[in-house]
């Protein structure tokens, strides 16, 4: 595949970055026959996550061991011009990764000041890549495809981006739900990592679809379909993604010299020195349906399963709540906990249940104020005093029928006494009956 050294003419030599480790852009300088002036690129912002946050969740907590000295250099090596290039023409791709001296400043960033968060990153691949590598596989879509989330999340499961993307591929959430990503206050399949990249794969299989060049594909995922066909409209009709650059968001402009560089990089990390953190494969893992409300607590309770590791493995359920009740949901547990939950799965439902869902289905509004209780005595041997009161707590299997013939009542009487619309009925509750 052709590849150009000067592929973007109107940028010149000069790109310069901040000192700053929290600088949030690229100062460059274009040169435009003759006209020099000055424009800033926003970084994508996982190239600003600290390595301190990308080693908050469980999995790098657990798996990744940083006591254990990987030997990764703080000197970068320099090479030229040329050596990248070569190095890029060499990486089996079917998708253009031409350089430019904006890509060498990304590339540059990556081997630099980034090196640690690059080491952690070639270590959580270990986590992500299969995932990655099957869903992309299955679609027919390029494997250097497999470094988006790298641009998109830096690996991170947990990262949620100013603007509200979520997850490893940063779905927006309109276009989640447009790709079968369920988002309620329960629920976000965003940061399902297997969900959401199926669904990534499936939407870049639809956006090369439209526009048949992978630049405009990726550039597209980062800022839309509806911003990228502004540019080619303001372009005069250009579809090459250098062409209409200019015409394009700051952080955009980035985002496809970021992805080449991320793709260099993760390929000839070796050869900057950069080596990945020491990795412990995780255990094996199975899913099993949940078709009733469970909190991560009965499971960490009854399964020897740490609330932080429940939370790692099920990262789209926001309140560590699965909403059963409502329909199937998936649950993923270590290999050697499925059983046990099989086999304990009532107790489990049933453990901590009132304390932990207190919504209450229906509520008594009835009048118990003073002036009520200074009507005819009368009135209050009707409505019932508190002498007047049984308690009865419902016990599993029990129906308002064989309750209403164990206290010689009416069903409606136990129905108009306790505001219950129907006749069901759950254990656990309290009825009041009146003598």
């Amino acid at each position: 595949m052709k590849r150009l050294v000067n592929y973007c003419p109107l940028i010149l030599l000069c790109l310069l970055f901040s000192s700053q480790i929290k600088a949030q852009s690229v100062e460059i300088v274009i040169d435009n026959n003759g006209t020099k002036r000055q424009e800033s690129i926003d970084l994508p912002k996982s190239m600003t996550y600290p390595l301190d946050s990308l080693l908050i969740d469980w999995k790098a907590k657990n798996y990744i061991d940083l006591a254990k000295d990987c030997s990764t250099a703080d000197i970068n090596p320099l090479f030229s011009d040329s050596v990248y290039i070569d190095r890029l023409s060499r990486i089996p791709s079917v998708m253009e990764l031409p350089y430019n001296e904006i890509v060498r400043k990304f590339i540059d960033m990556y081997n630099s000041r980034l090196r640690n968060q690059v080491s952690f990153m070639l270590s959580a691949c270990n986590f992500y890549m299969p995932l990655f590598e099957e869903a992309l596989d299955a679609y027919g879509l390029p494997m250097e495809l497999k470094y988006l989330p790298i641009i998109e999340s830096s690996l991170n499961p947990s990262a949620v981006s100013r603007a509200g993307a979520a997850g490893l591929w940063q779905f927006m959430l309109p276009t989640g739900k447009m790709y079968g990503l369920e988002t309620n206050s329960l629920v976000d399949e965003r940061r399902d990592p297997i969900k959401a990249t199926w669904a990534a794969a499936r939407y870049l299989k639809e956006l090369y679809a439209i526009y048949q060049d992978w630049n405009l594909v990726i550039a597209s995922y980062n800022c839309g379909p509806g911003t990228i066909n502004k540019a080619i409209r303001r372009a005069g009709g250009e579809t090459d993604y250098w062409k209409i650059y200019h015409y394009l968001p700051k952080e955009t402009r980035g985002y496809v010299p970021a992805f080449i560089a991320a793709n260099y990089v993760m390929t000839y990390y070796c050869d900057h020195n950069i080596c990945p953190m020491e990795t412990n494969i995780p255990a094996n893992t199975d899913t099993i349906q949940v078709n009733k409300d469970l909190h991560f607590e009965q499971i960490a309770d009854l399964c020897d399963v740490s609330m932080d590791q429940l939370k790692s493995l099920n990262p789209q359920y926001k309140r560590n709540i699965i909403p059963g009740e409502n329909k199937p949901y998936t649950l993923r547990l270590p290999l050697n906990s499925v059983s046990l939950f099989i086999d304990k799965q009532d107790t489990i439902y049933n453990h901590r249940a009132n304390e932990l869902f207190k919504n209450r289905k229906t509520v008594d509004i009835r009048d118990n104020s003073p002036q009520v209780a200074s009507r005819s005595n009368k009135h209050s041997r009707s409505s019932g005093s508190s002498d007047n009161i049984t308690y009865h707590k419902i016990r599993s299997g029990e129906t308002l029928s064989t309750i209403a013939e164990k206290y010689k009542v009416r069903i409606k009487d136990l129905q108009n006494w306790n505001g219950l619309r129907n006749t069901n009925i759950a254990a656990g509750k309290r009825l009041k009956i009146y003598k």
